[in-house]
């Protein structure tokens, strides 16, 4: 886990414009400047959001349409919310106190909003008592200090000196930027090659802003070793380059340099070997905002915790608690880090998903199912959507076990694997658990086998449990490993929730090392950012695994999608009826205080009576569709009987044949289909 305080700081420029502003002048047009504003961090006393100044623009007379050419700049933090306000001002005097201008409108957005918008462009309105006055333009630029980058070596020896009394050298190089001020900064170190005079050293790879400061013409050092165990190496020889001399003139073979033994020797002496270049070649290092702006999509998924473990859900001691005055932990931790990744995916759909619990309709355990348990659609529309599916769920599952991740692992992996290989889409695994997961083994090889896929899991730990296990799969010493496999590249995050009290805190912990991962992974591909105004072919419902719905948000098909409002969100779709024996809610086999509601032994009469329907019931007695739950005129037929169903009953016969919505046909969740039972 890398602490945010080391996280690479990335630096955008704003570029601003604007248009339609309002004419202040009476006798010329307004001579606007645009002041920018960004939200400072709050503490627990302050109610009110706070905004300072972090520059403002120069003034452009007489114009209702500036192009402003002084930038903003900025740091930019993908784990962050960076809220920002826009404020233009029409200028007439030279007084810096803005309240002696004319104002002329305001705009507010989040930075992430504006890398995230096709080709890092964002036009908003520009508001001035609650009336449009104008249209402003943001363009994010990252700026390029050198990293973007890097020099790929291939290099050999030659013919080195002997410096070991009764056999070779056992060479190896270092490389050095060199300051100023004339010191120097080793930057690389390559492997030591054992009883050899002509090394043949494995490839490597350094960026220019590393290895000269970020220009090519700068010189750097290299020298030349021979390897002591009691580290007083002597060395062999030096030489001094530069990228461009490497690469542009072609001077590919540098004699190694040892200066006491020129001393010594005088004209005699030539060299103490030398070193052959066989490669060199300059790469571009793309970044995570050359991804973005280009039109990647990250796509999210949350698997949450069902087992046991958590406590049943109507004690107050539960982790699945629910508190009208706060949220959970699995709530904050769901909302915190799902409210950074929204700005990153146009469709706004998420993917949510539980696993250990026992569901309907036949209360099987299941190790991946989809929160939105009324018509297994595993897609939801915003934050919102995932909120109330996930409430909704607890209302009608039995928490159970175990906390199995590789179902969940190897389900999104097998997504991730169909995705294109343009750079279009990434998915990002978010896991919130309470406990020690049961599958350790078959975790760490489904992490292994998806490490060469565009693929990052984001663990968090709630509650009070010894996470130390989980530190086996954030290896920030070294890439996983087992059984002779190594990961390909680090894709785990896991942070305990308990660390952190404020929700930004925790979502800055655990996303900031998603862009590395990201670039990481299309380096690896040798993948580069789309060219401007190309966009990738859309996933359609119908192709494997879901890919981007294409339905529009809060359609009747989808009700978990509509505006989430805590006071009416609905807990029963399958109500417990206060009456009803015990005999009659829970299998006799199996019982449970806080066990769903199964229907096998259960009386017909405790059902639904022909007259009366419960008032746990959605319906309260009356005006019953007939496609709902619980049918108004066949009373007598139990809800979910294994024929005849109505075929929009959320959980049709065992065929299940009416079940699954067209986008999920493929998705390969369970050897039986949904719901997905072990």
């Amino acid at each position: 886990m890398q602490n945010i305080k080391d996280s690479p700081r990335t630096k955008v420029e704003l570029i601003l414009a604007a248009s339609g502003l309002s004419d202040k002048d009476v006798f010329s047009k307004s001579d606007p400047i645009c002041v920018v504003f960004q939200q400072a961090e709050t503490n627990k006393y302050q109610s009110e959001r706070r905004f300072v100044e972090i520059g403002r623009t120069e003034r452009i007379k007489n114009c209702l349409n500036p192009k402003w050419n002084k930038k903003i700049l900025m740091n930019y933090f993908f784990e962050s919310k960076q809220p920002l306000r826009f404020e233009l001002y029409d200028i007439d005097s030279g007084s810096q106190e803005l309240s002696d201008h004319d104002f002329l409108g305001r705009a507010e957005c989040e930075l992430s909003e504006i890398v995230a918008a096709q080709s890092g462009r964002l036009t908003i309105p520009l508001r001035y008592s609650g009336r449009q006055c104008g249209s402003l333009i943001i363009t994010a630029e990252e700026l390029n200090e050198g990293q973007k980058e890097s020099v790929y070596f291939v290099c050999h020896g030659r013919s080195l000196d002997k410096k070991d009394l009764f056999g070779k050298s056992d060479p190896f190089l270092e490389f050095y930027r060199i300051a100023e001020d004339g010191s120097r900064q080793m930057v690389h170190r390559t492997e030591v090659l054992k009883k050899t005079l002509n090394p043949e050293f494995a490839p490597f790879e350094i960026t220019v802003r590393h290895l000269s400061g970020g220009d090519k013409d700068k010189e750097f050092l290299i020298t030349c070793y021979d390897y002591d165990e009691d580290g007083s190496h002597d060395l062999i020889g030096s030489a001094t380059t530069s990228v461009n001399a490497l690469t542009i003139k072609r001077q590919n073979n540098l004699p190694l340099i040892n200066e006491k033994k020129q001393l010594k020797k005088g004209s005699k002496y030539k060299d103490s070997g030398a070193l052959h270049f066989l490669k060199v070649e300059v790469h571009k290092e793309f970044t995570f905002l050359d991804f973005i702006t280009s039109g990647l999509q990250l796509e999210f998924a949350v698997a949450i915790d069902f087992t046991s473990s958590n406590g049943p859900v109507h004690s107050m001691n539960s982790l699945h608690y629910i508190n009208s005055y706060a949220p959970n932990q699995y709530e904050m931790a769901t909302q915190s880090v799902m409210e950074i990744c929204e700005k990153y995916n146009r469709t706004k759909y998420f993917e949510a998903t539980g696993f250990g619990a026992k569901i309907p309709p036949h209360f099987q355990v299941s190790h991946l199912f989809p929160l939105n348990l009324e018509n297994f659609d595993r897609f939801t529309y915003g934050v919102e959507g995932v909120m109330a599916a996930y409430r909704i769920a607890l209302q009608n599952t039995q928490l159970f076990g175990p906390t199995n991740f590789a179902p969940t692992i190897n389900e999104f992996a097998n997504k991730a694997k169909q995705f294109p290989l343009d750079g279009s889409r990434y998915q990002i695994l978010l896991i919130i658990t309470d406990g020690i997961i049961t599958d350790m083994e078959k975790t760490k090889s489904a992490i292994i086998s998806a490490s060469d896929l565009p693929i990052s899991i984001i663990i968090i730990g709630v509650g009070s449990e010894n996470f130390q296990k989980m530190d086996e799969l954030d290896c920030d010493s070294g890439l996983l490993s087992q059984n002779g496999r190594s990961a390909k590249r680090d894709i785990v995050q896991f942070v305990p929730i308990r660390n952190f009290l404020k929700s930004e805190m925790l979502a800055k912990e655990v996303l900031a090392e998603v862009p590395e991962q990201v670039a990481s992974y299309m380096k690896s591909r040798r993948i580069a950012p789309l060219p401007p105004g190309s966009q990738p072919a859309p996933l359609e419902m119908g192709q494997p695994l879901g890919g981007v719905p294409t339905m529009q948000p809060m359609t009747a098909r989808n009700p978990v999608a509509k505006p989430y409002d805590p006071s009416n969100t609905p807990t029963n779709v399958y109500p417990n009826l206060q009456n009803m024996p015990q005999s009659a809610r829970y299998s006799s086999q199996e019982s449970s205080q806080y066990a769903p509601y199964p229907t096998h032994n259960m009386p017909q009469s405790a059902r639904y009576p022909s007259q009366s329907v419960p008032q746990s019931s959605p319906y309260q007695g009356h005006s019953v569709p007939q496609s709902a739950p619980y049918p108004g005129q066949n009373t007598h037929q139990a809800p979910y009987s294994s024929h005849d169903v109505h075929q929009s009953t959320p959980y049709p016969n065992p065929s299940y044949s009416n079940m699954q919505p067209p986008s999920l046909d493929k998705l390969n969740l369970g050897p039986s289909g949904p719901p997905y039972p072990t």
